[in-house]
């Protein structure tokens, strides 16, 4: 029996160190111009931290906008955090590279789509929601206070 090489996975997780890349220059000078950035996620991924409102209304699947309104944005070497407000309410997720789905920068007509990741072998219990985090103030976006959260299906090939 031979070992092979899995190149797609080899090419996934590269795609996933671009989209750190990409956020972490973002944290740490800002969004350039007009690029902006939808991000989407298995909410159930391990390690995934966003409240039981957002994860009910969402229980597979969410997509989000980072361009004006993010607060306490940082960036880790296996997840990134961010605070988004919801209909006024401030969220913090946290959000592991390895639940990302989809990635897109609209502005470029850049985007990537990712592969299941098997998830580490974690139970539910030790998943933690942002209700046990302390949240900051955030303040209200100037279009009333609300996110929006879009399908990418526009961005993906057929």
């Amino acid at each position: 029996m031979t070992d092979s090489i899995n190149y797609s996975s080899l090419i996934d997780s590269g795609m996933r160190s671009v989209v750190r890349e990409v956020l972490r220059q973002a944290s740490q000078k800002g969004l350039p111009r007009d690029h902006h950035f939808y991000v989407s996620f298995n909410t159930t991924f391990p390690g995934v931290r966003v409240s039981e409102t957002i994860r009910s209304k969402y229980p597979k699947e969410m997509t989000i906008v980072l361009q004006h309104q993010f607060w306490d944005f940082k960036v880790e070497e296996q997840q990134f955090q961010v605070t988004l407000s919801f209909s006024g309410v401030p969220e913090k997720l946290v959000i592991p590279y390895a639940a990302l789905t989809a990635f897109a920068d609209p502005s470029v007509k850049f985007g990537l789509q990712f592969q299941p990741v098997d998830a580490p072998d974690f139970s539910q219990d030790n998943i933690s929601t942002t209700e046990d985090v302390d949240g900051a103030a955030v303040p209200s976006e100037e279009d009333g206070g609300s996110a929006e959260v879009i399908s990418l299906d526009a961005f993906r090939k057929k």
